[in-house]
C-alpha cells in the first residue's frame, strides 16, 4: 500500500523501553553543558597528539589507515579509562586508546520502536556506506580518526586552521571537529554532524541548529569544493529532510552520489552527546543497504544469529550500554574451564529458544557459547543492535511501519524540508 493510502494512524506493540529512554535522555541532556567547550578544546588538542607508531609523518602527504600492533599487556577494567580527562587520554596507546576514542562519537541506537511524534520530532537522510570517523582541524593541519582511535589521514584542508597557509589562522582557539563517514570509492567526506567550528562548540546546541549551522559554514569554507594543493580531500554534505511522508519516501528512495548503508534518524531537540543515545536511530533493509543481516568474518550471513558480550566480575554476560544490559551469566567453573577473564569479550550463537521478551525487556537469551573475541575488539555489542538483527531474523520493523506511524498525509505539517546538501 502506497504511504498516501493509509487512512488511520498505526503504531507496533513496543517490545523494549526506548521511548522511555528517549524521553529520560531528552531530560538529563539540559544538565551537561557545563564543560562543553572545555571538552571541545582538549578533544581536538588530544586526537592531534595521540601516537601513532609508523604514521605520523612531518609532511602533508595523506597517510592511509594502518592497523596498530596489538600488543599483549595486561587485561584492564573497562572502567578504568573511562574516567580519565583528554589530556590523560591523549597518553594511551593501542586498545584502551581505541577504546577510550570510541566514546567519544554520538553513536546511534538501533531503531526497535517506531519513535513517537515520528513525523515531528525527527530528521531522516540516507547513511553513506563508509568509516565513521571525527575530523579535525588545528594548528594548520587535519587529522581523521576512526571510531577506534586509529588514524586515517593526515591532509591539508579548507577547514578552519586546517592547512599551512598565509590566510589561515595560527590561533590554538580555531580549530574545527566534524562527525563524518569516509566513503572510498569517491574519497569523499561526507559530514554527518559538527561538533566545533572555529572553536565554537556545538556540544549543547540542537541538532537543529547544528544541521543549520553546518549547511551555511561548510560551503562558505570551500571545504566542499574539488581537491587542490591545500586542500587533499571534499567534504560533502547529505540530504536531511524532515521525516514526514514525503521526506521519508526521499530519504528511503532517493538517489544520492554514495552507496547507501540504511537510514539514520536524528531527534531535533537532541544535544550531541557522547557514547550511544536513542535520540540518534539507524535502521535497515534490503532496498537501503546492502548488508542487513550481520555477516561473519568471510562476508557470509551465518546460520545463527552471533552477539558479542562483556564478562563482569559476578559471570554475567553484559551489552555494550550503560547502564549495561545483562543477557546471560557464566558460572565460575565454565569461565576457568575455558581460561576467560574478567573484561573479556565473548562470542554467543542465539540458539533455538532465541530470545524472550517481558515489559520492554529480554528476560531470557538462549546464548550458546563460540569462543574468545579477538583483542582488537574494543567494545561489545549494544542492545538494541542485539535485538534489531533479532527482529531482522524473525519479525522485522518494515518500512510500512515507519509510515503507518504517522497516520494520513493530511496530518502531516508540511511539505519536505531539505536542511542540507
Amino acid at each position: 500500500m502506497a504511504p498516501h493510502d493509509i487512512r488511520r494512524p498505526f503504531k507496533r506493540a513496543a517490545i523494549s523501553d526506548q521511548q522511555k529512554r528517549r524521553e529520560l535522555s531528552l531530560q538529563r541532556q539540559a544538565q551537561n553543558r557545563n564543560e562543553a567547550q572545555l571538552q571541545a578544546r582538549r578533544l581536538a588538542s588530544s586526537i592531534l597528539s595521540l601516537p601513532n607508531h609508523n604514521s605520523e609523518s612531518q609532511h602533508l602527504e595523506p597517510v592511509e589507515l594502518v592497523p596498530e600492533p596489538i600488543v599483549e599487556e595486561p587485561e584492564t577494567d573497562a572502567g578504568d579509562i573511562t574516567d580519565i580527562d583528554i589530556r590523560q587520554a591523549a597518553k594511551l596507546k593501542g586498545p584502551e586508546a581505541r577504546r577510550w576514542f570510541a566514546s567519544q562519537l554520538m553513536l546511534p541506537e538501533w531503531m526497535i520502536d517506531v519513535p513517537d511524534r515520528l513525523d515531528h520530532d525527527w530528521y531522516v537522510f540516507a547513511r553513506p556506506s563508509g568509516k565513521r570517523c571525527f575530523v579535525v582541524s588545528s594548528n594548520g593541519t587535519t587529522i581523521s580518526r576512526l571510531r577506534n582511535g586509529s588514524l586515517l589521514h593526515r591532509f591539508p584542508s579548507s577547514l578552519p586552521n586546517g592547512a599551512r597557509t598565509r590566510e589561515g589562522s595560527r590561533s590554538a582557539q580555531s580549530y574545527c571537529i566534524l562527525d563524518c563517514i569516509f566513503h572510498e570509492l569517491d574519497q569523499t567526506y561526507y559530514v554527518i554532524d559538527m561538533v566545533c567550528w572555529a572553536g565554537i562548540s556545538f556540544y549543547e546546541c540542537t541538532a537543529e541548529f547544528r544541521f543549520f549551522w553546518m549547511n551555511s559554514k561548510l560551503v562558505e569554507s570551500g571545504a566542499c569544493e574539488d581537491p587542490s594543493t591545500y586542500h587533499r580531500y571534499r567534504f560533502s554534505l547529505i540530504p536531511v529532510y524532515n521525516c514526514d511522508h514525503e521526506g521519508l519516501q526521499t530519504a528511503y528512495t532517493g538517489q544520492v552520489p554514495y552507496a547507501k548503508d540504511g537510514l539514520l534518524f536524528y531527534n531535533k531537540h537532541a544535544h550531541y552527546q557522547t557514547g550511544n543515545t536513542p535520540l540518534a536511530l539507524v535502521w535497515k533493509d534490503e532496498t537501503c543497504s546492502e548488508y542487513v543481516i550481520d555477516t561473519d568474518n568471510k562476508g557470509q550471513i551465518p546460520n545463527q544469529q552471533q552477539v558479542v558480550l562483556e564478562i563482569q566480575e559476578n559471570g554475567e554476560l553484559v551489552t555494550s550500554d550503560d547502564p549495561p544490559v545483562v543477557l546471560g551469566c557464566l558460572n565460575t567453573g565454565f569461565i576457568q574451564e575455558t581460561g576467560l577473564n574478567i573484561g573479556n569479550l565473548v562470542r554467543f550463537a542465539v540458539s533455538e529458544g532465541g530470545l524472550t521478551f517481558m515489559n520492554g525487556k529480554v528476560e531470557k537469551a538462549d546464548l550458546q557459547y563460540i569462543g574468545k573475541v579477538h583483542r582488537a575488539r574494543a567494545f561489545a555489542d549494544s542492545y538494541s543492535k542485539i535485538v534489531f538483527q533479532y527482529m531482522v531474523r524473525h519479525s522485522p520493523l518494515r518500512i510500512e511501519d515507519l509510515f503507518a506511524s504517522m497516520g494520513t498525509s493530511s496530518e502531516q505539517r508540511g511539505n519536505e524540508v531539505e536542511m542540507v546538501g
